[in-house]
């Protein structure tokens, strides 16, 4: 699933420029060691920067974009990960009480998804366009 990246403060177009930087070809080699993986971001401000648009036309050759429309948040699977992550986190015991152990809590929830987790919502993405398509951009049950 890759590294859970801890940000220290508000994420900007520049932050977000030095994720990719260092993180994303990491990443994309080692899961989509075939070179046919896909990067898939939401339209929020950082993703849509001038920097980080700028970057990510220069290393197209690298990985796919998949882009998104700017109006169709439920579509995104990011949201359903976001979604199990955040409950996964809610069962530990105990809570935490410090910063650092929220940290440790944080990324050993992130260790602890099953591995194959991620295939259930990629493999979706056909069916929920497919949806999207069939309401004629309203609403779906995504």
């Amino acid at each position: 699933m890759g590294l859970l990246i801890r940000l220290e403060t508000t994420l900007t177009g520049d932050r977000y420029l030095s994720i990719l930087c260092d993180h994303l070809h990491a990443f994309m080699s080692i899961v989509h060691f075939d070179g046919l993986g896909q990067l898939q971001q939401d339209n929020a401000t950082p993703h849509a920067s001038r920097v980080a648009t700028k970057w990510l036309q220069e290393h197209f050759s690298d990985f796919r974009q998949l882009h998104w429309p700017p109006k169709y948040p439920e579509m995104n699977i990011i949201e359903d990960i976001r979604d199990a992550f955040l409950h996964v986190f809610e069962k530990r015991s105990p809570p935490p009480r410090t910063p650092m152990d929220l940290l440790t809590a944080l990324q050993d929830s992130w260790c602890e998804f099953p591995p194959g987790y991620l295939q259930t919502p990629v493999e979706s993405i056909p069916r929920r366009f497919a949806s999207l398509l069939s309401a004629r951009g309203g609403p779906t049950r995504y």
